[in-house]
C-alpha cells in the first residue's frame, strides 16, 4: 500500500532523531521513482510521509526526486537536542537492562509479505507498529534517564545490539523468551522465511 509505505519510511527516518533524545524540526523528502509508474502512487507515498511528519510536528521543507527503476522513499531529518544531553548508541554500561519499546520481527513478516506467504492480519499488525512514531518512547527515555539508545531497523535486534556493545566496550546477554515478538513471526521462521540480513 503506497500510503503505508510512505508512513513507515517517514517514521523510520524520524526514529534516528528520537533515538538520540532529540526533537525533529524539519525534513527533506528523498525520492527515487520509475517514470513509467502512475504518479498517483507517488502522491500516496508522499501523503503517507507527510501525515507522519505532521504527527511529529516536523516540517517538510523540500526534497529531491530522481528517476529510478525501483521506488524508494525516505527523509533526511534535522532535529534539535540540548548540547550534552544527546543519547548515543555507545554509552551502555555494565548492569544496564535492554528495553525494547516495540516487538520485533517486522523483517521476517515483510519478507513473507513479498513472498505472499503471510496472513493479511499479521502483515497489517506489523505495518501498524512500523508506522508508529517513537516519540513517546523517546520522551519516556529522557524522563527516566538512560545511558544508550538505538532504534532497531534494517540491521535487526542483533545487528543494532552488536553496534551498541562494540561501541560501549561491554557485552550483552539476551534471554530469547523475554524478547517481545510480533504475532506470527515464529511460525514464519519455522517455515524458513527470514530476510537476507538475518541469514548473514
Amino acid at each position: 500500500d503506497p500510503f503505508s509505505y510512505g508512513a513507515v519510511a517517514a517514521a523510520n527516518s524520524l526514529s534516528d532523531i528520537y533515538a538520540m533524545g532529540g526533537t525533529p524540526l524539519m525534513a527533506l523528502n528523498i525520492v527515487g521513482f520509475p517514470v513509467n509508474l502512475p504518479k498517483e502512487i507517488l502522491q500516496e507515498i508522499m501523503r503517507g510521509g507527510y501525515t507522519k511528519a505532521q504527527e511529529a510536528g516536523c516540517l517538510i521543507v523540500g526534497g529531491h526526486t530522481v528517476d529510478d527503476k525501483e521506488p524508494k522513499y525516505g527523509m533526511a531529518v534535522t532535529g534539535v537536542v540540548k548540547p550534552g544531553q544527546e543519547i548515543s548508541n555507545s554509552g551502555s554500561q555494565v548492569g544496564d537492562v535492554l528495553v525494547l519499546t516495540k516487538p520485533i520481527g517486522t523483517g521476517v513478516i515483510t519478507t513473507a509479505g513479498k513472498l505472499e506467504q503471510v496472513a493479511q492480519s499479521v502483515l497489517d499488525n506489523a505495518v501498524k507498529g512500523m508506522s508508529e512514531l517513537n516519540r513517546a518512547a523517546s520522551e519516556a527515555m529522557i524522563k527516566v534517564g538512560v545511558h544508550a539508545c538505538t532504534d532497531v531497523t534494517g540491521f535487526g535486534l542483533l545487528g543494532h545490539l552488536r553496534g551498541m556493545v562494540e561501541g560501549s566496550g561491554v557485552a550483552a546477554r539476551i534471554t530469547v523468551e523475554a524478547v517481545p515478538v510480533l504475532d506470527g513471526v515464529w511460525d514464519l521462521l519455522k517455515a524458513g522465511i527470514a530476510p537476507g540480513g538475518t541469514h548473514r
